[in-house]
């Protein structure tokens, strides 16, 4: 436990200063309202690379001897680490292989790539990558820079807890995501060095809460699968090395759901106009989950590199978690002025149609019955139980038309919500 060292994570802290932003606190109104706490972020999504991770990256590479340099280095990453040793490998002129998940978004694939370093695509999740990683390395005789089971690169990512101490000397709280535990061991460590009162709270996803169950168990285990949209944190075994700082420093692992992934990712576009992945998301989120009032809360958003398909399709759930976007099924009468009778009384109460999906067939005779299937915009939850409600109370064929149809007449309280 003394590999750790207060003199490491200075020495670590000055070497990063080459390659890092300053990435200074930013104070959250909105959050702070919503918690009841006075709430920062560690913005890191602004780093050069998108990400922390070229703080590890680097004050690893500087510790390699020349002859580990030579041989070049490989590894395995789900996107922010393998950017973060690109980058750093090419300061350093140093060759670098990047093995990464077929999964990782093609942001982090590609700016991997521009970096100079090559990149080879295997696995499904970070673990197997890792593997992969691991035997081109014995193959071609590389040096492995492990993605966060590196005491080295643990404590690079800790020179975020000396920026943040330094800032917010009076800090109660710092809250950080966990996918191996590099960036947790580093900042729980260093904090615990410099405050013992610092409560630090581990961030997991609840679909890949490896270091969650290592912990109740009582020693490193692996999980049989993980399932979350927060790629980067997507790991079924965290780091052996960095179990032991991960039970001595860390005060609670909190695990959040992708549904509430989304809801923060809406929260931060509009309340503080910045875009942030799923796992770094997570300390978002998670504010809404701590037991404490009036405390100073410091949030560390790890990354922000998303891909534009992720983010679209984000932000389409968002809206139809927030009752911004959604679906009515509606049956009418196959006949000419039904739809324009419709419409008219969506734009009366200010419904703007999005999509129009119109089914013959759903029943045997269509002059009784056709199904509208509308898709819509309206102002939130109020809004949208207006449109259902004084809309289509007036859309309705009558009960007769649907007897011994095969469906039933969906009444105007029980309206298809899709």
């Amino acid at each position: 436990m003394d590999e750790l060292t207060l003199e490491k994570f200075e020495e670590a802290s000055e070497i990063v200063k080459q390659v890092t932003l300053e990435t200074k606190l930013v104070y959250s109104e909105y959050f702070s309202a919503q918690t009841g706490n006075r709430v920062y972020f560690k913005p890191e999504n602004m780093q050069y690379t998108g990400a922390y991770k070229v703080r590890g990256a680097y004050y690893k590479i500087s510790t390699l001897s020349e002859e580990e340099k030579s041989r070049g280095l490989i590894t395995a990453s789900a996107g922010n680490h393998a950017q973060g040793v690109a980058y750093a490998a090419r300061l350093a002129g140093v060759k670098a292989t990047v093995v990464m998940p077929t999964t990782t978004p093609l942001i982090k694939v590609n700016r991997t790539k521009g970096y100079g370093a090559d990149v080879v695509l295997e696995g499904d999740v970070f673990d197997e990558a890792c593997a992969h990683a691991y035997k081109l390395a014995e193959e071609h005789g590389y040096t492995f820079v492990h993605p966060f089971d590196d005491l080295d690169v643990a404590a690079g990512q800790g020179s975020i807890a000396m920026e943040i101490i330094k800032e917010l000397p009076t800090v109660d709280y710092i809250l950080v995501p966990i996918g191996g535990g590099g960036l947790c061991t580093g900042v729980s460590t260093l904090a615990k060095m410099l405050n013992p009162k610092i409560k630090v709270i581990g961030v997991e996803p609840a679909g890949a809460s490896c270091m969650k169950e290592s912990l109740r168990q009582g020693k490193v285990v692996t999980l049989p699968q993980v399932n979350t949209i927060a790629d980067g944190t997507a790991v079924k075994r965290p780091g052996e090395k960095l179990f032991p700082y991960i039970q001595e420093n860390v005060d609670e692992i909190i695990t959040i759901d992708d549904n509430e992934l989304i809801v923060a990712f809406l929260d931060m576009v509009e309340n503080h106009k910045m875009i942030v992945e799923n796992s770094g998301l997570l300390t978002v989120a998670a504010l809404k989950h701590i037991k404490a009032e009036k405390k100073k809360v410091v949030s560390i958003l790890s990354g922000g590199n998303m891909d534009v398909i992720t983010l679209s399709s984000i932000v389409q759930h968002g809206l139809i978690q927030r009752d911004r976007v959604f679906t009515v099924s509606v049956l009418l009468p196959d006949k000419p002025g039904e739809l324009a009778r419709v419409s008219s009384l969506l734009a009366e109460q200010h419904g703007n149609i999005i999509k129009l999906e119109h089914n013959q067939f759903i029943s045997i005779n269509r002059n009784a019955a056709v199904e509208l299937r509308i898709t819509m915009e309206a102002f939130g939850t109020e809004h949208k139980n207006q449109d259902r409600l004084n809309g289509f109370d007036r859309c309705r064929i009558p009960p007769q038309a649907c007897e011994g149809k095969g469906y039933l007449q969906r009444d105007v309280g029980h309206v298809g919500v899709y």
